[in-house]
């Protein structure tokens, strides 16, 4: 996940992490560290937060995904 962008957008947007931890249901602990990369989005978490900021489909993997993820090659 690339917290730097996702941490971005929310300023931009102006959500909190308190405000994103209720539409979430989730402690603010626990947004906490999904947002700094120490526990994962589960991907209805990562989706509802996603729709919220206005990620669209084509955006949500520059927010959501690793820029190392393996490509297969056929």
């Amino acid at each position: 996940m690339n917290s730097d962008k996702l941490k971005g957008i929310m300023r931009e947007k102006r959500m909190t992490q308190a405000d994103a931890a209720k539409l979430l249901g989730l402690s603010e602990c626990s947004v906490n560290q999904k947002i700094n990369n120490t526990r994962p989005f589960f991907l209805d978490e990562a989706e509802k937060l996603a729709n919220a900021l206005g990620i669209d489909s084509g955006g949500f993997g520059v927010y959501f995904f690793a820029a190392n993820v393996a490509k297969c090659n056929n």
